[in-house]
């Protein structure tokens, strides 16, 4: 069985290609293949049985549904979808990606994970962890932010056991927990000074699209960040449970087992 993993280098691919092992095959440009360009699709696919499927970049439009319909074309038989929150409704990015994988005639798991943990290490607050300022829109909101362990974990096990087929897993963490108590506790752990900043919303969005995010992009991302802000998003929900048959782990639990930058060190 070869489980083709877009996304493979990313924060949630990296991690189900090494739970996989030897039956992952990793799609990136840097092994000639591109989401973007259709003539690198069949390479990627041949003789494959399983596919993660990750759209990085939200507005792409359909090329991921036209993906999804290569891939049964091609054989795959389990299709598994790094989705997001509130994508089963219209007009989300991910909306008709989630569509063709219900749709595409082979096994199918969909997962929804809230806010990752590691955006605080890996992702687009990493930079603000580092700097000793995080600044989001999000008020005193607080998010279930979920390890992408978990994840990756979840996304294994779907693509490996026929019992996830059809099921829709909304991941979170265990609790919901503020972005100045997540900056803290950071901080506590790596003896270093580090703020959370409010910042008003549409200074938010002119900020992302100044660093080259798309506007449509920048303005779905504050949006979610506004409504952590009025109070939204802080739900928790059972996927991992079901999914795994344990607890998801806790924000304490990612921070310690993360390499942080620590008050004797140089912060590049």
């Amino acid at each position: 069985m070869t489980t083709l993993i877009l996304g493979g280098t990313g924060k949630t691919g990296r991690r189900v290609a090494r739970q996989l092992g030897a039956d992952a095959r990793v799609a990136s440009r840097t092994r000639g293949f591109d989401l973007a360009d259709p003539a690198t699709w069949p390479a990627a696919l041949a003789g494959v049985t399983a596919v993660y499927l990750v759209e990085p970049n939200l507005g792409a439009g359909d090329r991921l549904p036209r993906f999804v319909a290569e891939a049964v074309s091609a054989g795959a038989r389990r299709l598994v979808l790094l989705s997001a929150p509130r994508a089963g409704e219209a007009g989300h990015p991910l909306h008709a990606a989630e569509e063709a994988v219900r749709g595409g005639g082979a096994g199918w798991t969909i997962l929804r994970p809230n806010w990752f943990a590691q955006n605080f290490s890996e992702g687009p607050w990493a930079v603000g962890i580092r700097d000793g300022a995080l600044a989001l829109p999000a008020g005193e909101g607080r998010a279930p932010f979920v390890d992408a362990e978990d994840i990756a974990e979840v996304a294994a096990a779907a693509l490996t056991d026929d019992r996830h087929h059809g099921r829709v897993y909304e991941l979170t963490g265990p609790r919901a927990v503020g972005f100045a108590e997540a900056t803290a506790l950071i901080a506590r752990a790596t003896g270093r000074k580090i703020d959370y900043v409010d910042v008003a919303p549409d200074a938010f969005v002119e900020r992302q699209v100044r660093y080259g995010v798309p506007e449509p992009v920048a303005n779905l991302l504050t949006g979610l960040l506004v409504d952590l802000r009025d109070g939204r998003g802080a739900d928790l929900a059972d996927g991992v449970q079901r999914a795994l048959g344990r607890p998801p782990r806790s924000f304490e639990d990612f921070v310690a087992s993360t390499s942080w930058p620590r008050g004797d060190e140089t912060v590049a």
